[in-house]
């Protein structure tokens, strides 16, 4: 669940509240209990993985390794003409 920040524009008092994406907002403040209550925009936090299973290189890609590989050759049709394979030259 995300967690939200509000503040009063009567009072001037902050908080954050934990609250569900789907639950409505909160409107009445904590401290004044006035309705001047506004949900601000936070910048959010990054993904946080946790546990044994994620590592740094999970999903690195390796350059020098792709760097050595070398293009798959094309199968030659053996006849040397420009056409390729999968036709009736009589070579």
């Amino acid at each position: 669940m995300p967690t939200y920040e509000y503040e009063c524009g009567a009072c001037g008092h902050s908080f954050e509240a934990l609250q569900s994406m789907t639950d409505a907002k909160l409107t009445k403040c904590p401290k004044c209990s006035k309705l001047k209550l506004q949900r601000l925009i936070g910048s959010g936090s990054g993904m946080i993985f946790k546990g044994t299973g994620f590592y740094e290189t999970d999903y690195k890609r390796n350059s020098s390794s792709s760097a050595n590989e070398k293009p798959a050759a094309k199968p030659s049709s053996g006849c040397g003409c420009a056409s390729g394979g999968g036709h009736s030259c009589k070579a």
